[in-house]
């Protein structure tokens, strides 16, 4: 896909991968808008020349805001990257509350957006679906089991999903990060992280190739053994 001239939607495209993902992009003539909570990255984002739409995911009503704001545009590509974590470590009680979040956000928000928005991205010459997911979609971490089965969940729809559109001009793409030196991770998973920036760059490249997906930095790695051995990978990942 050309990305100069194309529109595209970067859900938590204020901050970590997704700003990075917006900066690339645009650099490369694409129109770009992001969506956020918080009025000041919002206006940081604008300062760059991105399009800032304020925007809450964590919930139905917030999807269905951000598309009728979006009402009348053409969109080209939908990159549905925002995410928390919800972690709860061992020992530690379950937060329901953040837990229904982190599913809404991580998992259902992307298939509301697309609910809302495929009609028109089924009108476009070309146009892209990329969802986020995680290399912890493949095997999970003991740390972090709402985040790894929210990826995962996210993991099996985008296949069914390429496979849905398989006859159309609409390319599904999914990008599994490893661990990435973001404000989610800082503090909460320790040892070598793959910067934002290099994240974003392989990213976009699997956007501009049609590539269906996109196993990012030591996420190849992962993939080389689970299709090996599906148990030595699980093994190893669920105590990294």
């Amino acid at each position: 896909m050309e990305l100069k001239g194309k529109t595209a939607l970067v859900t938590g495209g204020t901050d970590g991968i997704g700003l990075e993902i917006a900066r690339q992009m645009m650099a490369k003539g694409a129109n770009v808008i992001v969506c956020g909570r918080r009025d000041d990255v919002l206006a940081s984002a604008r300062q760059e020349g991105l399009e800032a739409i304020k925007a809450d995911l964590s919930n139905a009503a917030g999807c269905a805001k951000l598309a009728a704001a979006l009402a009348g545009r053409e969109l080209d590509i939908l990159i549905n990257n925002a995410g928390m974590s919800g972690n709860f470590g061992p020992g530690e009680p379950l937060d329901l509350a953040l837990t229904d979040q982190a599913i809404f956000l991580n998992l259902n928000a992307p298939l509301h957006l697309i609910g809302h928005l495929l009609p028109g991205l089924l009108q476009r010459p070309e146009a892209s679906i990329v969802n986020v997911t995680s290399g912890l979609a493949i095997a999970p971490r003991a740390g972090g089991p709402v985040y790894c089965a929210t990826k995962a969940g996210l993991r099996s729809f985008t296949q069914s999903l390429r496979h849905n559109l398989r006859d159309t001009k609409v390319h599904v793409i999914e990008a599994l990060p490893p661990v990435v030196d973001t404000a989610m991770t800082r503090g909460r998973v320790n040892g070598k992280k793959m910067s934002a920036k290099e994240c974003a760059a392989e990213i976009v490249d699997a956007i501009a190739t049609n590539a269906p997906e996109a196993n990012v930095g030591m996420v190849k790695l992962l993939r080389l053994v689970y299709s090996i051995s599906p148990a030595l990978a699980r093994r190893i990942m669920i105590r990294f």
